[in-house]
């Protein structure tokens, strides 16, 4: 497995230790990773910080060059807001541990000329599913459903 596909999905392990949702992300910028975090809704009572929110904040503030030459690792598709921020700061390549459990924007994505790769990964897969089955609630508030 990638090395930041595994330092992401430590990140979603954490999160889930520390009673949250569990999607890590990395953002790497020539093979050294910039910013890591995951989601902490739970943790912080916060309506942003999702696993990417959270890697690119904890990435500081950097060039408008350093995001160009980035790839963002995810443990989960990333929603709206996520690939959002993605495309404003202009990141060419997203690589997502897994979207069976939740496909967000990757389509906006990709019309935005955002590289997708999609490793699929069974680690992932199991940690959501079994996430999902265990606090639907949670699972259901954090990608805004009822």
């Amino acid at each position: 497995m990638d090395i930041f596909l595994k330092e992401a999905i430590n990140e979603a392990q954490k999160g889930l230790q520390e009673g949250g949702i569990p999607i890590g992300s990395v953002l790497v910028h020539h093979g050294r990773i910039i910013g890591k975090g995951h989601n902490k809704r739970v943790q912080q009572s916060s309506v942003v910080l999702h696993g990417e929110m959270d890697a690119l904040e904890n990435a500081g503030r950097q060039p408008a060059s350093v995001y160009r030459e980035s790839v963002i690792y995810t443990t989960l598709s990333p929603c709206p807001m996520c690939s959002g921020a993605i495309l404003l700061y202009g990141i060419p390549r997203v690589v997502i541990g897994e979207n069976h459990t939740f496909k967000g924007s990757e389509k906006l994505l990709q019309q935005n000329g955002v590289e997708v790769v999609v490793v699929n990964s069974s680690e992932c897969i199991e940690m959501m599913r079994d996430f999902i089955k265990d606090n639907p609630r949670l699972w259901h508030e954090d990608i805004g459903q009822p």
